[in-house]
């Protein structure tokens, strides 16, 4: 990857000459192909609509949104199988959606099956059901098979011949399905299958296709680059000199194609005059993309803007916890913090809240020197290991064997002190740190350790600050962290701030 794209850049003015592709906002396609092109993967809100019908000489049809073929593999990943059962015009077989993923090295994962029989799995995706059981009451084992129930409301869409509209959108959690505009699957995302990796839809089996369009897809910000990036830009840090140690560095979380996320913070939480006097410096902590133009985009937005670290690594959820060391080897060895926070790209940050609570002492009135070690957000005193498989939280008994965790704080945006991140980097470098690929988890059984080792010398005391205004789904009220936030709510959360001097939520 990093070879790709140091021949890119070196490329640049000739592409710049001729034009680039780069990542488009939408793409289309009709039905004489069996697949479309994603440029550039997909980000939340992006969507895939399939507009045909199904031909009843097949048993079944399937959409999959299928990711980068890995080295080494003849196939790639499918991030989300949507397979739907035909009944066949006799109407003997039972009509039947089954959603699954796929990857080379483990094969099929659990399937999920709707209608579900009597399946115990009733979580919700997103606030969206997993499976809308309606579409099925109209099977020939309680009445007819047909388009229309007796009280005249649409059920079953997959008829031979009959047109249907399906649309696949991702969400903040999973995949969500709507068919002829009525919400009917919903599918969790699964670990190492991200919509980040989706490069392109094709569809096999029993379906005729008549268009397809995949929209809301990541668009680099190549106009906005040249209008307004010297406003953006990252105030500066003086070079040849020892930098002045900062009250808080902020290391945000993201990944390469997430484009207009960043775009948002930039103009909403990063305006703070904390953030544009130097007092607080923000930085987002990108791995590479498997797509060569996304790695091209980011690189031009990183020469532009000056607030992106790049990481030697291909993103994925696993790899995280790197980003958090590598979050507090900034604060410690590059620019040195009295605090570290690490945040999430979709989440709102009240800089004022945590510069005011910072200064004011949120150790009881305390400076951060006094502690050990301080973690300062919302804390999970009680919570276990996810051991699904298929969860994108899944940890072994081999990873974690207790049945429960050491307090942590959660990951949309919590704050840590200089002296815990010192703690963290004396580890990494001699090895000690025990990885777990859920990071915020991570810090907290970090945190346990230290305090184990301080209680056997007899050392200063560790700090676990709770504070639930630190959302971690959604937004509330005089919230210091709003949590889930698309770019227009970020924007929206700020402009109610310049606004109205006080936080409110957006719809």
């Amino acid at each position: 990857m990093w070879k790709d794209l140091a021949l890119m850049i070196r490329e640049d003015d000739d592409d710049s000459k001729h034009g680039r592709n780069g990542c488009p906002h939408f793409v289309t396609a009709s039905g004489n192909q069996s697949f479309v092109e994603i440029p550039c993967g997909l980000v939340e809100d992006s969507s895939v609509t399939v507009v045909g019908f199904p031909v009843s000489d097949e048993v079944s049809f399937e959409i999959e949104l299928v990711g980068s073929q890995p080295k080494g593999f003849m196939e790639p990943p499918i991030v989300l199988q949507f397979k739907v059962v035909l009944p066949w015009k006799n109407m003997t077989n039972e009509p039947l959606i089954i959603q699954n993923s796929w990857t080379p090295d483990s094969g099929w994962g659990k399937e999920e099956k709707c209608p579900h029989h009597g399946s115990s799995d009733l979580h919700q995706v997103d606030g969206l059901v997993k499976c809308n059981t309606q579409i099925f009451r109209s099977h020939p084992a309680n009445r007819k098979l047909t388009n229309v129930s007796e009280g005249g409301s649409t059920f079953y869409h997959f008829l031979d011949g009959s047109p249907f509209t399906a649309t696949i959108w991702s969400g903040n959690a999973g995949f969500h399905v709507s068919v002829n505009g009525r919400h009917e699957t919903s599918f969790a995302y699964r670990e190492r299958l991200e919509p980040w990796l989706v490069d392109r839809v094709r569809w096999r089996g029993g379906l005729s296709i008549l268009s397809v369009l995949a929209k809301g897809l990541p668009v680099n910000e190549e106009v906005d680059l040249a209008k307004d990036a010297q406003r953006l830009k990252a105030v500066p840090i003086p070079k040849n000199k020892k930098p002045r140690r900062l009250l808080l560095l902020i290391g945000v979380f993201s990944s390469g194609n997430n484009f207009a996320r960043r775009s948002a913070l930039r103009r909403s939480w990063m305006q703070y005059d904390a953030v544009r006097s130097g007092e607080v410096v923000v930085r987002f902590f990108i791995g590479l993309h498997k797509n060569k133009e996304v790695n091209f985009n980011l690189w031009k937005e990183a020469e532009a803007y000056g607030d992106i670290q790049l990481m030697p690594f291909v993103d994925y959820y696993g790899l995280l916890t790197y980003k958090t060391i590598a979050i507090c080897l900034m604060g410690v060895d590059i620019l040195p913090a009295e605090y570290v926070m690490k945040a999430d790209d979709d989440a709102f940050v009240r800089i004022d809240e945590i510069v005011s609570s910072l200064k004011g002492g949120i150790i009881k009135q305390q400076p951060p020197s006094s502690s050990d070690g301080l973690i300062y957000g919302r804390i999970a005193f009680e919570s276990s290991p996810h051991r699904d498989k298929d969860s994108k939280w899944f940890v072994s008994e081999d990873e974690w064997p207790h049945s429960s965790y050491p307090p942590w704080a959660h990951g949309p945006g919590y704050v840590i002190s200089g002296t815990l991140a010192e703690s963290i980097v004396r580890g990494h470098k001699k090895l000690e740190l025990m990885m777990l690929k859920l990071e915020d988890v991570a810090v907290g059984i970090w945190m346990e350790q230290l305090k184990q080792e301080k209680k056997k010398k007899k050392k200063k005391k560790m700090e676990y600050v709770n504070e639930k205004r630190f959302n971690n789904a959604g937004c509330e009220s005089d919230y210091i962290v709003a949590h889930y936030q698309n770019p227009r709510k970020i924007l929206c959360l700020w402009e109610n701030l310049q606004k109205h001097h006080k936080p409110q939520c957006c719809e």
